[in-house]
């Protein structure tokens, strides 16, 4: 038995079926230190055609029970404020097999550790997207991307800003019967490359998983006989890799 508090994670979704521009957004975790508050996103575009993309931002709220909400970001008194997550530029133009940059950027509240959304989604420009192309351009683009059948997929990452004061604290309790490790620190610890394997057959393993143990909470599994359990834990900048014995 496990119970695992982890954060949504990617989020795929079909848009328009492909040639023409295909994005990658490298890892879908991200995660911003505590001592920094920029943090610069390569999306890269492998199709044929120009990308054109909109960063939008949600930020993700814990009830009291644990259950994520995702909502808007809030404005601030000042207008061109933000309390929280904003990408600069939020419109990328990539050509093909290029790629582009965008510069994620933390304003607001930094005592506790924050959670947001962060989807980037391929679109056929039009002139409400604000994108710096004319109607002649966006005319030529359609007329392309009509010519064939076409998918336009999007992907929803998850970053992660650590508070100022970063604080990390890791009780493990390793008994006969059971792995427990509480997160007893103020921002996320990795579990990451989770295998949980056969002691005489390396092949017979459980698919590999990666966890995210929030502040306060915990991650725990149940160690059976004949069975080995390898992971990394991360700490922010620390990587320790442990192999725990089953029963």
């Amino acid at each position: 038995m496990k119970r695992l508090w982890v954060l949504l994670g990617l989020s795929g979704f079909s848009l328009a079926i492909q040639a023409g521009p295909q994005i990658n957004v490298g890892t879908v975790y991200d995660y911003l230190d505590g001592d920094k508050s920029t943090y610069l996103k390569r999306v890269f575009n492998s199709g044929d055609s120009t990308a054109f993309v909109k960063v939008n931002i949600l930020e993700i709220i814990y009830d009291a029970d644990g259950t994520p909400r995702e909502v808007p970001v809030k404005a601030q008194a000042d207008a061109s404020a933000r309390d929280g997550l904003m990408a600069s530029p939020a419109r990328l133009i990539i050509p093909a097999n290029g790629m582009q940059g965008t510069r994620l950027l933390v304003m607001g509240e930094r005592e506790t550790e924050r959670y947001f959304r962060v989807r980037f989604v391929p679109v056929v420009p039009e002139k409400e997207d604000e994108f710096a192309v004319s109607s002649e351009e966006r005319e030529d683009y359609k007329k392309t991307l009509s010519a064939g059948v076409n998918v336009m997929t999007g992907f929803g990452t998850v970053f992660f800003v650590r508070p100022q004061n970063s604080r990390y604290d890791s009780v493990v309790d390793n008994s006969t019967e059971r792995y427990r490790l509480r997160n007893n620190g103020n921002t996320v610890v990795v579990i990451d490359e989770f295998r949980n394997c056969s002691r005489k057959n390396e092949t017979d393993c459980e698919p590999t998983t990666k966890h995210h143990v929030l502040a306060g909470k915990t991650f725990e599994f149940d160690k059976k006989p004949g069975r080995e359990y390898r992971f990394n834990l991360i700490e922010g900048g620390s990587k320790k890799a442990l192999h725990i014995a089953g029963r």
